[in-house]
């Protein structure tokens, strides 16, 4: 069945764009007020079990237990993105124009600070309580994920419209990572960034993200410190990796899982890393190899079908497909089997997860579709998706042209 990417493109960016980019998100639950008037709010395990009660429902518990719509900003750092991809690939003025809107938003977001020395920082955080197995994230705290995401939309933005204002905030995100992160593992020759100020944690992609940042900052401006940091995290992450090629989420026993989007992630900024640290590369070329292998040896079926986890089929989740689509097409210089396969995971995708009204699915389970349609998780990331794919194709059209 052919599949017209752009009209699923378009239709899913106006359902969202109708939506003002603003929706429900699986990891939202602890806004709900009704939870905020009960003590259990002061109870870390009353926080993850009402959190994953969220997560797991199959129907959405949101508007019964008082949960509003929100606006998330890494969904406008991706929606940002997307609309980035898509100038690129048409050199259409409203998808230049849509970005910068986006970007706009974005910064009205941003949770600014200062380094001891004077210098401005900048940074995002999520838009609701988190409560993780390892630690605890209020509502507005910086964080690395969504940080990172930011500074990606600046840098892209930055490189389409060489306008300044949007390096500005990316060099204000490298003060950030600098100086208010912490840094549970430092050596002489690696380091590993912690999740937010307020954390000590080791989670290999949070780390990673950090050092992506700096690589692509310090290769436009030619900070020697951004590069030498950069290349500090990926030989933490390559020396954390396993000797079958895979990662865990993080260094707890209780982080030790594998799974699809956290080891594209992984994947993607050590790249970009590489690409920004040129002699790196060599140190870090067997790791992506054997990464990569690994990733596509362990999930995907051969329909496409994303596995969440190396040892599960389902849940099938929408944010498994995604990330899997612009992971494939942006490593897929590395490898011929990567473009197909995201050209099947997207196909999947459309006959499995697409609503009619032009969303994305949560997810799909053995016997049952869970169909509430996530703004950041789902819909979000599945733009950016089918924008790098249509861009990616075109530019192996243009090749063998």
């Amino acid at each position: 069945m052919a599949i017209d990417l752009e009209q699923v493109y378009d239709q899913l960016f106006l359902y969202c764009k109708k939506e003002d980019f603003a929706g429900y998100d699986p990891f939202d639950g602890l806004n709900s007020r009704l939870f905020h008037i009960t003590p259990l709010k002061h109870s870390r395990l009353a926080r993850l079990a009402w959190l994953q009660m969220f997560k797991r429902a199959r129907v959405n518990l949101r508007p019964r237990l008082w949960v509003e719509k929100g606006v998330n900003p890494k969904g406008l750092a991706l929606f940002a993105l997307a609309e980035l991809s898509r100038f690129r690939t048409t050199l259409d003025q409203e998808h230049a124009d849509n970005a910068k809107q986006l970007l706009s938003r974005l910064l009205d977001k941003k949770i600014t600070g200062k380094t001891p020395d004077g210098r401005p920082t900048t940074a995002f955080g999520y838009n609701f309580d988190w409560q993780s197995r390892a630690f605890y994230v209020p509502l507005g705290t910086p964080a690395i994920v969504p940080t990172a995401f930011a500074s990606q939309a600046f840098v892209e933005a930055y490189l389409i419209f060489a306008d300044e204002k949007y390096l500005e905030p990316a060099k204000e995100i490298c003060n950030f990572i600098l100086n208010c992160l912490s840094r549970p593992v430092e050596m002489h020759d690696e380091l590993c960034f912690s999740y937010t100020p307020t954390d000590s944690s080791v989670i290999y992609n949070a780390s990673l993200l950090a050092g992506e940042c700096l690589a692509r900052v310090g290769a436009i401006t030619g900070d020697d410190e951004y590069l030498q940091m950069a290349a500090k995290t990926a030989r933490f992450a390559v020396r954390r990796q396993r000797n079958d090629g895979a990662w865990a989420y993080g260094e707890n026993k209780n982080q030790a899982w594998v799974d699809n989007f956290h080891t594209a992630y992984i994947l993607l900024s050590l790249k970009r890393i590489s690409d920004s640290v040129p002699d790196l590369a060599p140190g870090t070329e067997q790791a992506r190899t054997s990464g990569t292998r690994y990733w596509l040896g362990n999930f995907f079926l051969d329909d496409g079908t994303p596995k969440y986890y190396d040892n599960a089929v389902y849940p099938v989740d929408i944010h498994s497909v995604a990330a899997a689509i612009a992971a494939l097409c942006e490593l897929s210089d590395d490898n011929d089997e990567m473009l197909p396969l995201a050209r099947k995971t997207a196909a999947w995708a459309m006959v499995n997860m697409l609503d009619g009204k032009g969303f994305f699915y949560y997810q799909k389970l053995k016997n049952q579709t869970v169909k509430t349609p996530y703004m950041r998780w789902g819909q979000a990331w599945m733009a950016f998706a089918l924008a790098r794919l249509i861009e990616t194709e075109r530019e192996a059209t243009n090749r063998q042209g």
